[in-house]
């Protein structure tokens, strides 16, 4: 079944009336959409996308840099979350890790700016790009959660990244927290970094 309307052999577009055949000029930012189906949410040409499904995403550290100072990789994820215009949420493992983090952001990279900052310090949290938050700061979850303490994420969320350290010993709770998010209905990556 087609989206026109066929009304003796004309299609439904062209009886409807536009700015041009009532007189008006069409205005220049006003864009050609398609008329809208009534089945939108599930055509397969809808504009409007289905629904994500929440995305865990795995880091293992692999690469010399990372091994050194793991929390580097975080730095490279915050910067690659703002750079995409995606505001994220690093939960720390503890106080002293959000203020580590919150250090090594300004420094990682003399070229790099990301505006962050540790939740709970001003009023700005809502306008700032990148929050660090530490257990005891009770701060609503954002799109794209950075986790680096030792549970799984719950809450409403887009996509986790899970940061795996190079040591063996640290993997068995990720192995384990892979398949909470899997029993959860997350779709699961797995990176080598």
């Amino acid at each position: 079944m087609g989206s026109a309307c066929r009304v003796g052999g004309v299609g439904r577009a062209a009886l409807a009336p536009t700015s041009a055949t009532l007189g008006f000029p069409t205005p220049h930012y006003a864009p050609s959409l398609p008329e809208p189906d009534i089945f939108e949410s599930t055509h397969p040409e809808s504009p409007i996308p289905a629904p994500k499904v929440p995305r865990a995403d795995f880091y293992l550290i692999q690469k010399p840099r990372f091994r050194e100072q793991p929390l580097l990789l975080v730095c490279e994820l915050a910067r690659k979350a703002y750079e995409a215009n995606l505001w994220a949420l690093i939960l720390a493992r503890d106080a002293s890790q959000a203020e580590e983090i919150d250090e090594l952001l300004w420094a990682f990279d003399e070229d790099a700016y990301i505006p962050h900052q540790i939740a709970g310090t001003d009023e700005e949290d809502a306008l700032t790009p990148v929050l660090i938050a530490g257990p005891e700061t009770d701060i609503a979850l954002r799109p794209l959660v950075i986790n680096l303490r030792d549970a799984p994420v719950d809450g409403s969320f887009e996509r986790v990244l899970e940061v795996v350290p190079a040591d063996d010993s640290a993997r068995g709770p990720l192995r384990e927290r892979w398949k909470q998010y899997q029993a959860r209905g997350l779709a699961l990556n797995k990176y080598d970094m």
